[in-house]
């Protein structure tokens, strides 16, 4: 084993963690000065010692051994500084590298020329970013009238990679992968707490940021550009609820209240609520008029629901001021009518694991170590297909 590569996965794995060198050398059961000689790369650990590192960090042995992926062409951007940065873009890197990997050995590559789609996108900018969303929704086939009843296919269907991570934090939705990484791939944190309604709408926002904003592809800048975000916003909005439709589904409920007006449209839309309101405050100029409409929605919230609209994380509830940004639109809240996790579900890795365990190309164990599941829970998926 190369020590180098174990010591720097250590370091990077600890450190993500928020782990001690005593602390980790006391659940792998072995001294501090044994753990120091390791991460320092004196002393070679034996077999038993590396099994207990990794299942102290919760990771897998290979992710001790093999050197990690380098991303540099990466648009990762935050609400705020995550300590977990390093980490998570090396297992995003992991993925890419496996599913690279998957697609090499099945001869099964989905290359496309995602600059076509650029080029689309282009011929649309002058028109402004609706216009983009409008032409990308036509070059994907899309029907003027027609909802995105499955994301992941779509954009699966391009050539696009969709992976997910479950990061515990709000202040990350996702991010997304040029061509020059392994891409285009569009991540999004599946963090349970994070309603079905903001991934689906992370995905559409990654997509724009890969049609618009190729030039901020360097892994490096990390806090967001509140004119690009907005771009994103605005592209995915349409994208997802197409400005014909938005509009016939939006004035058949004027009779109405506010509230039970954007529950009904967010499930024709798949969207949320704060989707919705977002799309309907692009048309006031007033600054009064927009904050008022995000506060009469909360208080609607509250007077059915006995209980104030809470912000992610905080159970105190969100203050009043919350409601005047519309950056808002990122701050994750409970979803009054909610989807399930079986609504954002990538297909194309999976198809691709099955195709490869059932013809003998990888092992059950590599098929799980993929998914990023249990072997007995591959056990019983490989069990599922052949039934």
């Amino acid at each position: 084993m190369s020590l180098n590569i174990l010591s720097s996965n250590l370091q990077r794995l600890r450190h993500a963690q928020g782990m001690s060198q005593d602390k980790l050398a006391l659940a792998a059961g072995i001294s501090r000065i044994a753990y120091l000689n390791i991460e320092r790369s004196q002393s070679e650990p034996r077999t038993e010692t590396v099994r207990a590192l990794a299942k102290a960090l919760h990771v897998r042995v290979p992710e001790l051994l093999v050197e990690a992926p380098v991303l540099k062409r990466v648009r990762f951007r935050s609400l705020k500084r995550l300590k977990r940065r390093e980490q998570v873009l090396v297992e995003v890197g992991q993925k890419l590298r496996d599913f690279s990997e998957l697609e090499t050995l099945l001869n099964a590559s989905d290359r496309k020329d995602f600059n076509e789609l650029r080029a689309v996108a282009a011929r649309a900018r002058e028109q402004g970013v609706p216009a983009v969303a409008a032409a990308m929704r036509n070059h994907f086939g899309l029907r003027e009238h027609e909802p995105v009843h499955d994301i992941c296919g779509l954009l699966e269907r391009q050539g696009v990679k969709v992976l997910s991570v479950n990061i515990a934090t709000d202040a990350f939705l996702g991010l997304s992968v040029s061509e020059d990484d392994g891409g285009p791939a569009v991540i999004v944190n599946t963090w349970e707490r994070l309603p079905v309604e903001h991934w689906i709408f992370s995905a559409a926002h990654e997509l724009a940021h890969l049609l618009l904003h190729l030039q901020a592809y360097q892994v490096d800048e990390e806090l967001e550009d509140k004119d690009q975000e907005r771009d994103a916003d605005v592209f995915a909005s349409h994208f997802l609820m197409p400005e014909a439709v938005f509009r016939r589904e939006w004035d058949d409920t004027v009779g109405l209240p506010l509230f039970d007006r954007v529950l009904k449209v967010k499930r024709v839309f798949r969207v949320s609520w704060r989707t919705v309101l977002f799309r309907i405050s692009e048309g006031m100029s007033d600054p009064n008029q927009r904050k008022g409409l995000w506060i009469h929605f909360a208080n609607a919230y509250k007077k059915v629901n006995s209980k104030v609209l809470l912000k992610m994380d905080e159970p105190q509830g969100v203050s009043a001021d919350a409601y005047r940004d519309l950056s808002d639109l990122h701050k994750a809240g409970p979803e009054p009518a909610g989807m399930d996790r079986h609504d954002f579900q990538g297909d194309r890795l999976w198809r691709l694991v099955r195709i490869a365990t059932m013809g003998g190309v990888i092992t059950l164990a590599r098929g799980a170590e993929i998914l990023g599941i249990k072997l007995n829970e591959m056990r019983d998926l490989a069990e599922s297909w052949a039934n």
